[in-house]
């Protein structure tokens, strides 16, 4: 037990949600690939689940690695990933790899596909905590304060938005958070929300009236209108145009009902045959067609906790950088994993997000790792500052 908790230093209770993630991750991700497999490698479903679990193994090696540096190193390193993350975006907007009708990806020795957002997301977090804490004692000031944290959030968003509009909505309102909880002055955030908004309307109606336009903005506008029901193209036409998110939704929803109360048990899922990419986008269908409403309620536990045990985190250590990082990570996540499950059980538009540490897929299983090492880097310092506290305690008590 000695050697354990000196290998797995930190919270416990994050490292257990980590786990049981990891876990769920291999059932789920084995169970939505056979058609997958059958398309990819002839119906070779292990070497499909071993390909999974060598990502995944990654994905936990980020998660050790991470943690073990301390979080106070972090400053300085969020501070160069934020410079690197910029170029990187703008790389990936005008030369990065065309999928799925956007760009979004950038291809090393042409072949691993690198999703730079994965990057920039974490990168914005802790620079923005970094800046947060140096600037509190002026926390309150528009000149000293506000430009100076939301202009990296611009630049940055500003960058993702164009071809990842879910992504830079999510990591958006990651960030107004941050600086509600970091005690920004609550009339300038309501102010540039609503400035953003207008912004992003602006762009919207000006991309769609534009003879360039490459759809995507079209196309954030058809979802929504699907989604509300105030599509005004007649039954005809809206069959006409069925795509595979269409399909998706519909499968999705099949796949939840016949879930039920427990599931149809690990294995049985009907809805992976019919279902596309159900092993990322729609995997938490699987789940909750499988392991039923309970399998499903369990998964939303395990994010929720997560994000409790960074609150708890952020309290013992209010307005430092460790504190900040620690509660902005685990929110970005959480609010990630909500925007998953609400696509798949049809309570929000279709997005493409990964379900986090869950999903198949390569970048996002890693920087997720390196998420969760950092969230635990912060609380093993703070373990240790227990320790300490309580050794000297006992010091004096004997004295």
């Amino acid at each position: 037990m000695k050697l354990f908790n000196k290998l797995f230093q930190g919270d416990r209770v994050i490292w257990m949600v980590v786990a049981l993630l990891a876990l769920i991750s291999l059932l789920a991700v084995y169970s939505a690939t056979s058609a997958y497999a059958n398309k990819q490698y002839g119906g070779d479903n292990v070497f499909a689940l071993l390909r999974h679990a060598s990502t995944l193994m990654l994905g936990l090696c980020a998660v050790y690695v991470t943690h073990l540096l301390k979080y106070t190193y972090y400053s300085r390193i969020f501070q160069i990933a934020f410079l690197i993350a910029i170029p990187l975006l703008a790389y990936t907007t005008f030369w990065g790899a065309d999928i799925n009708e956007a760009q979004r990806v950038i291809k090393v020795f042409g072949k691993i596909s690198f999703q730079t957002s994965d990057f920039a997301k974490i990168a914005l977090v802790g620079y923005l905590a970094r800046e947060l804490t140096v600037r509190q004692n002026d926390i309150k000031d528009f000149k000293n304060a506000f430009i100076p944290l939301m202009l990296p959030v611009l630049v940055i968003v500003g960058l993702i938005f164009p071809e990842n509009f879910s992504t830079a909505a999510i990591l958006f309102a990651t960030c107004l958070v941050i600086l509600f909880v970091g005690r920004i002055n609550m009339k300038y955030l309501i102010i540039f929300l609503s400035v953003a908004l207008f912004a992003m309307s602006i762009y919207i109606l000006v991309k769609i009236n534009s003879p360039t336009d490459d759809g995507r903005a079209n196309l954030w506008l058809q979802r929504v209108e699907s989604f509300i029901g105030s599509d005004d193209r007649s039954e005809e036409e809206k069959l006409r145009a069925m795509d595979e998110e269409d399909f998706q939704k519909i499968q999705s929803k099949i796949a939840i009902a016949g879930g039920g109360l427990f599931g149809k048990l690990p294995g049985k899922s009907t809805q992976r045959n019919f279902l596309p990419h159900p092993y990322s986008d729609f995997i938490f269908a699987i789940i909750i067609e499988e392991y039923g409403l309970v399998g499903g309620a369990f998964v939303v536990l395990l994010y929720l906790v997560l994000l409790f045990r960074a609150i708890a985190i952020m309290v013992a250590i209010p307005q430092s950088f460790g504190g900040f990082v620690s509660f902005g990570l685990a929110f970005m996540l959480v609010m990630q994993a909500m925007v998953n499950m609400g696509v798949a059980v049809g309570l929000l538009p279709v997005t493409g997000q990964p379900l986090p540490f869950i999903s198949m897929g390569g970048t996002s299983l890693l920087f997720t790792g390196s998420a969760f090492g950092i969230i635990l880097s912060v609380s093993k310092e703070i373990d240790k500052n227990k320790e300490r506290k309580h050794e000297l305690e006992t010091a004096q008590d004997n004295n």
